[in-house]
């Protein structure tokens, strides 16, 4: 019998409080332990992390048969539902990914670069010049819209300032450190306990009001789109109100507001998350960002934006890792980790590893360009791998692209402070630590650059038909 990865003898507790820097005790572990190791927070299974791609093919292949991520997640059905891609596995699982994945790929996202650029360029035209500000927040406020305008199609204004107030409220509600790391068991209590209800400044209450708000405004809106039968809308709404399954069966009123909350607490964060780390690394790195100008004023092509965008997210990965829970034992790296434990490929630390990346700590997008593109590529691994990519990355890469071309078109950028910005937790993802402070001012006219067609970010060659 194989032994169990060697791992911290800490108590939980201790373990969790590292959590406030999670990028530097994962590096901690791994150092002390190597790539496989064991760990325990407080409130949640054991957990063993792998830390190189290879180690997390082997946890790849267990999905499906053997492992399961969306019960991870039970603990977000209070608000994203028990139909979610995040909270289900097996067959329910499988029937929504087939429905939801043609809305978020190619032909369906075709006509999205145009509005993408025209909500970034109004964004970027109310950016305050030769002072400081907090681009973070903007990030944010772009990405919003963009899931307004294109996942909720909203198009009246009255009814999308009061969605858009109600998803700002969920956002933060349900993105709070303190809610991430509050024990399952707990969370669940606080979610059904009528005492804990009343307690406002628990942030499980918080987020289910945020839930009754929002929910309000979502079943209205969906039981009016589909009285309309509007058979030429291209949001992801109007796509999902048309949807069949194999069986010839639409989506429940339930199912596409689930899956819609889905796609905010997926996408929204993420995003723009994503975004500001590229800028706050195109700021410190210079030389990098004074080929990016170049190429976005010629407007040919975007190969180097490519790079960027792909450099910005290995470099500073928006998620630390996604688990699956083991029905089975798995062994991986000469080690049995029982059924029942968490296996975790662990983006913060494959996308560093030296292995594969020799200067892992440098800022260099030429590593995939030319030689060794191939495999700087096959351990890029920040929208996950297996069965559970994530569904909207060719989305959310082309959503990257254009707004990070939209910005250099209309301003010049540099950092507020020359140091670089500190890796902290929100939720389960890693922002800026102080929002990506930056002084803009405004560029001088250029020819605009087209819009670039979206391309898949892992396999190029499926972006018109990828499902």
């Amino acid at each position: 019998m194989l032994p169990l990865p060697p791992g911290s003898r800490q108590p939980a507790f201790l373990q969790t409080l590292h959590m406030r820097d999670p990028v530097r005790y994962f590096e901690t572990l791994r150092r002390r332990y190597g790539p496989v190791f064991r760990m325990k927070l407080l409130g949640f299974p054991p957990q063993v992390v792998v830390s190189t791609a290879e180690l997390a093919a082997e946890i790849y292949r267990m999905d499906g048969d053997g492992n399961r991520a969306g019960a991870l997640r039970a603990g977000y059905v209070p608000w994203v539902g028990q139909h979610s891609l995040l909270t289900n596995d097996g067959e329910e699982w499988w029937r929504h990914r087939k429905l939801l994945s043609p809305t978020l790929h190619g032909r369906s996202i075709a006509n999205y670069p145009e509005l993408i650029a025209e909500i970034a360029a109004k964004d970027i035209g109310t950016w305050p010049l030769g002072r400081p500000f907090t681009l973070r927040e903007h990030m944010q406020a772009i990405t919003l819209e963009v899931i307004l305008r294109l996942v909720f199609g909203v198009r009246d204004a009255e009814q999308g300032a009061r969605l858009r107030a109600g998803l700002i409220d969920l956002s933060k509600a349900t993105g709070s450190a303190a809610l991430f790391l509050t024990p399952a068991r707990l969370r669940a209590w606080a979610q059904r306990s009528p005492l804990a209800m009343r307690l406002p400044f628990l942030p499980t209450t918080r987020a289910a009001q945020a839930v009754e708000t929002v929910d309000h405004i979502l079943f209205a809106e969906i039981a009016r789109r589909r009285a309309e039968e509007d058979a030429d809308a291209d949001d992801v709404l109007g796509r999902l109100l048309r949807a069949r399954d194999d069986q010839g069966r639409p989506l429940s009123d339930q199912e596409i507001r689930d899956e819609l909350l889905t796609l905010l607490e997926a996408g929204l964060e993420t995003t723009a998350t994503g975004l500001s780390w590229t800028f706050e690394r195109l700021m410190r790195n210079p030389r990098v960002l004074a080929r990016l100008q170049e190429e976005v004023e010629q407007g040919e092509d975007d190969t180097y934006l490519d790079a960027v965008v792909k450099e910005a997210l290995r470099s500073r990965p928006v998620i630390f890792g996604m688990g699956r829970l083991l029905d089975k034992p798995l062994r991986v790296g000469g080690f049995e980790v029982p059924a029942g434990w968490v296996a975790i490929p662990m983006f913060s630390l494959i996308l560093q590893d030296r292995a594969v990346y020799p200067d892992a700590g440098e800022f260099r997008p030429e590593r995939f360009l030319g030689e060794g593109a191939k495999a700087a590529q096959k351990s890029f691994l920040p929208f996950g791998g297996g069965r559970r990519y994530c569904v909207g990355a060719q989305l959310a890469t082309m959503e990257m692209k254009i707004i990070t071309r939209e910005v250099l078109r209309h301003v010049h950028l540099a950092p507020a402070d020359p140091a670089p910005e500190a890796q902290r937790m929100w939720h389960a993802t890693l922002i800026p630590g102080r929002q990506v402070v930056a002084v803009a001012r405004k560029q001088p006219p250029k020819r605009r650059a087209p819009v670039q067609e979206a391309k898949c970010p892992v396999h190029p060659a499926l972006s018109d038909d990828a499902g």
